[in-house]
């Protein structure tokens, strides 16, 4: 993303995830608990909060559940007992805004943090078998970028911004 080709393959794969957050991140601001917990279209649950809170728990999960060999840590937002925990769970409550900010911020330094620490090739323990770090690094890379185009469109639909 800076042009300089000798950076290698952790840099550039750590640049790319931080760029995505940076755009969710800059995909809402500004917007109010209303703002950010309306809804796309009946029937579907998806809102900019039900986004923060699913990227939360996908980095919760995917950080300290895989990488850090904790499968046993429940899933955040009740997701061991229903799957949409994260969609169904972002109503236009301050409250809920602040969790969900807190819980991402958290988790986004979490995962830098053991990126930091942690070589390209250590092994998370997932219960499909073994996943190297740069493999979940490249599917947050895709899941960032796929929700970001979400946010868009969401962000649109709200106050007509778009191209964060």
């Amino acid at each position: 993303m800076t042009g300089d080709t000798t950076r290698g393959e952790e840099a550039v794969l750590r640049e790319y995830l931080d760029h995505f957050r940076a755009t969710f991140e800059r995909q809402c601001e500004g917007l109010d608990a209303e703002q950010l917990a309306t809804r796309s279209v009946p029937p579907s649950t998806l809102s900019l909060l039900g986004l923060l809170r699913h990227l939360a728990a996908v980095e919760y999960s995917w950080w300290r559940r895989v990488m850090d060999h904790n499968l046993e840590l429940p899933k955040m937002w009740g997701k061991d007992e229903h799957r949409d925990a994260d969609f169904d769970g972002a109503v236009a409550d301050d409250a809920v805004v602040a969790e969900a900010w807190s819980a991402w911020r958290t988790e986004v330094a979490y995962a830098q943090e053991f990126q930091a620490s942690h070589p390209m090739d250590h092994l998370g323990q997932h219960d499909d078998g073994d996943l190297e770090m740069r493999e979940v690094v490249v599917h947050l890379i895709e899941e960032y970028a796929r929700h970001c185009g979400h946010a868009d469109l969401l962000r649109e639909c709200i106050d007509g911004r778009t191209g964060q």
